[in-house]
């Protein structure tokens, strides 16, 4: 055995004396293998494999004959479960355009209006919510932007001729070469 009553097995690493491995080191880093099953769920699927038909057929057959239970599990793998749907909201819940900051306040309180009344489930209403926010970040790159734009016309108007030169207006480079005159230190 190694120094500090340790043993060294393999990839996995180092074990202490009691045969346990060392903090944060797996015996098994490969994990479970893909598609192994248990052996109590392989024997059942060994039992069902033969009345997979016959046990169908029993379903549908208590579903026809009005047991809930039988006819849900019939309807799930029929239709399957919904998983989204389109959210019509009409009349007083109907959202805004979306157009400006103005109609966020609106289209929120639109939603959850809609959420109290019924009209949409709380998980649409938080998708709706997500939709509205997303909107919002939207805004707000856009206003970076238009203020960025603006600074730099502002810059370059307030530049004389000779402090112009042959530089390009706008841009990093543009922020970086006033940032230079102004100071007095060589640009980069």
């Amino acid at each position: 055995m190694p120094d500090g009553g340790l043993q060294t097995t393999g990839e996995t690493g180092a074990r202490d004396g009691r045969g346990r491995f060392r903090k944060g080191r797996s015996g098994n880093p490969a994990g479970r293998p893909r598609g192994s099953v248990n052996r109590s769920t392989r024997a059942a699927i060994q039992l069902l494999d033969g009345e997979a038909e016959a046990l169908t057929r029993k379903a549908i057959e208590l579903a026809l004959a009005g047991d809930p239970i039988a006819l849900r599990l019939c309807l799930d793998r029929i239709v399957g479960v919904r998983r989204g749907r389109p959210v019509e909201l009409f009349g007083e819940l109907a959202l805004p355009p979306l157009a400006d900051a103005r109609d966020l306040a609106a289209a929120m309180s639109s939603v959850a209006a809609a959420a109290t009344q019924g009209a949409i489930t709380p998980d649409e209403a938080v998708a709706l919510g997500q939709m509205v926010e997303s909107f919002t970040r939207i805004l707000d790159a856009a206003h970076v932007e238009r203020k960025r734009y603006w600074r730099g016309r502002l810059w370059w108007g307030s530049l004389t001729k000779k402090e112009r030169g042959s530089h390009k207006p706008f841009g990093e480079e543009a922020l970086v070469r006033w940032r230079a005159i102004r100071t007095g230190l060589p640009s980069e």
